[in-house]
């Protein structure tokens, strides 16, 4: 298996993910001419051969034919189709299959590919779109060392990459980082309401916000200092930060948030189970 910048990737699948997957790989150095796209949406195959320069097809078989990893960027409704069809096209080979659709399985992949296969399944998050995004992996035991670094080094082309070794763990990865982008946007909407309320014009209240939210991001990004040591040292006793944060402990909001993530993975359980 080779890794990322010189082995021959297929996505099928052009969405989102796929976009920023792409444009990570050949920001890191893979050629163009490497990556194939099956796209059946023909604007939007379009744009993604006029903007990577990649190779882009109508079907998964084409694309996948010959390559050393097949990413499945498709919708979990879609998954046994897209495995079916591709089948015959990975028979001749062993690329390993790399699923981002929320929910589906490993082995569920396999049995719709139709042999035990070397399969990683992956969440990533949104903001993977711009080069920060955080993805869980999980990689089935037909997965060789060297493929499973290739799994890495590909999702790490748009942020990090965490393994877990029980599947099961998917839905906790899901409901913390995959769901989590939702939750901080909400806080920041929250923000930036109480600016307003508080009489902030709303322009000054969102570049507030928006940058107080960078800057904690990347003191904890240091590593250095883990988030309840930075919380006390911003914390004076007595202070403004000490008002605010009682009213957040007196309202339950660490139970609200676990209540939450419980909730999402749950959620995720209840999906796969559906699968």
């Amino acid at each position: 298996m080779h890794e990322p910048q010189n082995a021959r990737l297929a996505f099928v699948g052009g969405g989102n993910m796929a976009r920023s997957l792409i444009g990570g790989l050949l920001s890191r150095g893979t050629a163009a001419q490497a990556i194939a796209v099956a796209e059946p949406h023909a604007p939007t195959r379009e744009r993604l051969a006029a903007d990577f320069g990649v190779r882009a097809c109508e079907n998964g078989a084409e694309a996948a034919a010959g390559a050393d990893i097949v990413v499945l960027a498709v919708k979990p409704q879609v998954m046994r189709t897209v495995c079916e069809a591709l089948a015959p096209a990975l028979a001749s080979g062993r690329a390993l299959v790399v699923s981002v659709a929320a929910g589906i399985r490993t082995a569920q992949i396999c049995d719709w590919l139709g042999a035990p296969w070397p399969v990683v399944r992956v969440m990533p998050n949104t903001p993977a779109l711009v080069g920060a995004g955080a993805a869980g992996l999980f990689a089935n035991a037909q997965v060789e060392a060297t493929q499973r670094a290739a799994a890495q080094a590909l999702l790490e082309a748009t942020g990090r990459a965490v393994w877990i070794d029980d599947e099961s763990l998917m839905d906790a990865v899901t409901a913390v980082s995959g769901s989590g982008p939702a939750y901080f946007f909400l806080l920041v909407e929250a923000l930036e309401a109480a600016g307003v309320a508080e009489g902030l014009p709303p322009e000054v209240a969102r570049a507030l916000v928006v940058q107080t939210c960078v800057g904690a991001a990347r003191m904890l990004e240091t590593g250095e200092l883990p988030a309840d040591e930075l919380r006390r040292r911003v914390t004076s006793p007595g202070g403004t930060t000490q008002a605010a944060l009682e009213v957040f402990e007196a309202g339950g909001l660490r139970a609200l948030v676990g209540d939450a993530v419980a909730a999402a993975a749950r959620r995720g359980r209840e999906l796969a189970g559906a699968g």
